[in-house]
């Protein structure tokens, strides 16, 4: 598979520059999955989780087919540039009204050729000045006139090109042709200075817009471009190095420190610690060893290690995660839709308007031709909507930016702007508020039994059980020798007998040790999963597993409530008995059990009927078990970066590295990037309709119209920029 490139700040814009949105309705994540938990093997304790495997404990998951057809409406992309030499490119069917597409791809030769260019045209501007004004009576006049009209030509020439061949085109009211008619405007009526400083205010303008937008994108593409495209191919005890995409799934590599690790994969050999900011936005490492997995896209810190590749080149998360970024920009958001419309209206609109300010005052003889042209052209000049054109795409690109710096990866602006209106916020409940495994959170032990000597009675009897819960016992009781296990018996669903040091010991559900003759005490389990142990016949006392809350999960909830979040729920699949416990614990407003996913999907309404008429309803799941209600809500939110494929196929947002933290940052980094673009908006508009004000009543020099142009973009840019500080 190709390589993905990483979304530029160009493409972006070019696709916000639309003329027309397309709107493609096509069907999207059709999904059917058949969710049988049910594992051969034991099943003990109170709490039945049907799982592959022996399945321990009293609550059941039972999980129904799901058939699924989840729709998204998304804006098109023009997909067409127009280049030229000039550069601050031209496009030609942007629809934005300005006939600019402000293409920001800045080549270092360009960048030096237009400060040349400008560089020349100020200091011919300045002689001639000095020729006209101050030893004009020395100087012949023609020769200020020469020195301003090679002035003009050296900052007006490439400007006039262009607009000539936007007009054959067919786009007449482009940026460079309202510059144009002003600029040669002035210079019709003796106002040579001043049509030079047109085109180099707005040439200095676009460069320096140019500079700042490209600083943005790089530094987002810096941070994207995080899959390497080599890898340390093991085969045979040798080491060679080949293309990452050539490497087959179930080979061995050899990732050095201080290498990125090309291809998801498992760990083999080795012990390290992994930068994973780049994926997660955790700036803390991670310790991996063997047997965990790792993705492409990390950094290897410390040791050298050896993985078992488990993903092919075009499956890693990183491509993933770099396709989805790449395609975000096609799903505008509404605030971008309106100003695709604004300007198509709004530029057409103001050139009519700049004709009627130069020929009625002089019909009605309030001005002199001469005025009214004058009015007329830095009206002209006021209207070009570039500051809007671009700062509000660029808000939500940098916003989007943000966002994956910080582990949320959007996958649009839509999106963004619909989660900063987040209201309710629901959770699922196993892996998403908690780690999605279990951990011994107690012994209750019999008269003269201590808590080591369960753990191992309990450990002996689940120690050929690959099972979660029976795995936590083993790894609370440390090392157990499995040779001391002489039979097994298992009872599926109930428990197990084993024989072991010549003593029969058997662990599992109440019922089960009960219907074998043990004679058990009242254990007040809670919430947890009881597995009970007993050795010959003797009830030796209880271990009690739960699913523990994740560290930050309380935090997330916490933080959610500081923004203004109207509720925080969870929906579980779990008993009601465990829900409403962890719900508790973690500070949840509401907290449901014993859901099937039909049933979470009644929920999910009843929690939508608390709504504003503006507010919005998110979803955090697995992206696995939760489709439908992760379709369902108006943002989905995939909890399952670290290698759930069906959480980044499906889910509108994803978080990596699985912290539920993360949904507060999302919500954070799209409200102050709906903010900063609304600020544009209202700012570029209200400074736009004040200074057209003026001009038409003659109050503004056309050097002032282009620098208010010009500087309210800068202006825009620089406040957008902000999204890029931490």
């Amino acid at each position: 598979m190709e390589e993905k490139k990483v979304l530029t700040m160009d493409e972006h814009v070019d696709c916000c520059c639309e003329e027309e949105e397309h709107e493609h309705e096509h069907e999207h994540h059709h999904h059917e999955h058949e969710h049988e938990h049910h594992h051969d093997g034991c099943c003990h304790g109170e709490h039945e989780h049907h799982h592959e495997g022996c399945c321990h404990g009293e609550h059941e998951h039972e999980h129904h087919d799901h058939d699924h057809e989840h729709h998204h409406h998304e804006d098109g992309c023009c997909g067409h540039e127009h280049h030229h030499h000039h550069d601050h490119d031209h496009c030609h069917d942007d629809g934005c009204g300005c006939g600019h597409d402000h293409n920001h791809e800045q080549d270092p030769e360009e960048a030096r050729k237009e400060l040349l260019t400008l560089g020349i045209g100020a200091v011919l501007l300045a002689i001639g000045l000095v020729l006209e004004h101050v030893v004009g009576d020395r100087v012949p006049g023609i020769v200020s006139t020469v020195v301003l009209l090679a002035a003009f030509l050296v900052v007006a020439l490439d400007i006039m090109k262009e607009a000539v061949e936007n007009i054959r085109e067919g786009e007449v009211f482009g940026e460079g042709f309202l510059m144009t008619i002003a600029g040669i405007g002035a210079v019709c009526i003796g106002e040579m200075p001043e049509g030079v400083m047109v085109f180099l205010l707005y040439r200095l303008g676009e460069f320096l817009q140019t500079k700042a937008v490209a600083s943005s994108r790089k530094s987002i593409s810096a941070l994207l471009d995080v899959r390497p495209d080599r890898a340390n191919l093991v085969e045979n005890g040798q080491v060679r190095e080949v293309d990452a995409k050539d490497v087959a799934v179930g080979s061995v590599i050899l990732v050095r420190a201080g290498e990125k690790v090309p291809l998801d994969g498992t760990v083999l050999s080795g012990v390290s610690q992994l930068d994973t900011a780049a994926l997660t936005g955790e700036s803390m490492p991670r310790d991996v060893g063997p047997g965990q997995p790792v993705m492409a896209g990390c950094i290897d810190l410390t040791g050298a290690l050896e993985l078992r590749v488990e993903k092919s080149f075009g499956e890693s998360t990183a491509s993933k995660i770099l396709e989805m970024v790449e395609h975000a920009s096609a799903k505008k958001a509404a605030s971008e839709k309106f100003i695709t419309r604004f300007a198509r209206v709004y530029t057409p609109v103001v050139c009519l308007a700049a004709m009627v300010v130069a020929v009625l005052p002089p019909l009605l003889g309030l001005l002199t031709w001469s005025q009214s042209i004058y009015s007329a052209l830095c009206f002209l000049v006021i209207s070009c909507p570039c500051a809007l054109v671009i700062s509000v795409p660029l808000s939500f690109f940098a916003g989007i930016g943000r966002a994956s710096r910080e582990g949320v990866l959007v996958k649009g602006g839509n999106h963004l702007e619909t989660m900063a209106q987040a209201e309710i916020v629901a959770f699922d409940k196993t892996g998403t508020l908690t780690e999605g495994r279990f951990t011994v959170s107690d012994c209750r032990t019999a008269a003269g039994i201590s808590r080591e000597t369960l753990l191992e009675l309990a450990a002996l009897a689940e120690c050929r059980s690959t099972h979660p819960i029976a795995l936590s016992i083993l790894e609370a009781a440390g090392a157990v020798a499995a040779e001391r296990v002489t039979s097994a018996h298992e009872d599926a669903g109930h428990g197990v007998t084993v024989t072991a040091d010549g003593c029969e010991i058997m662990a599992g559900k109440r019922d089960y040790l009960m219907e074998h003759g043990v004679k058990l005490p009242q254990v007040d389990t809670g919430a947890a999963t009881a597995v009970y142990v007993a050795k010959d016949g003797v009830y030796q006392g209880t271990v009690l597993l739960r699913d523990a809350p994740k560290s930050d999960a309380k935090r997330a909830i916490a933080e959610l409530k500081s923004l203004g979040v109207k509720e925080t729920a969870m929906l579980s699949g779990d008993s009601a008995q465990v829900a409403e416990e962890i719900g508790r614990e973690l500070g949840l407003d509401s907290a449901v059990g014993q859901l099937l996913p039909e049933d979470k999907l009644r929920e999910l309404e009843r929690l939508r009927g608390k709504l504003s008429q503006k507010g919005k309803l998110l979803y955090a799941g697995d992206g696995i078990n939760d489709t439908p209600v992760l379709a369902a809500a108006d943002i989905g939110i995939a909890m399952g970066g670290l290698g759930a494929d069906a959480a980044i196929e499906t889910a509108d947002v994803v978080i990596m590295g699985d912290e539920p933290g993360k949904v507060a940052t999302g919500i954070r980094v799209a409200r102050q990037t709906t903010r900063i673009a609304t600020e544009n908006i209202v700012f570029a508009i209200a400074v736009k309709v004040l200074v057209m004000l003026l001009s038409v009543l003659g109050l503004v020099e056309l050097w002032a119209a282009v620098f208010s142009d010009v500087g309210v973009c800068m202006i825009c840019v620089l406040n957008t920029l902000r999204l890029n500080r931490k």
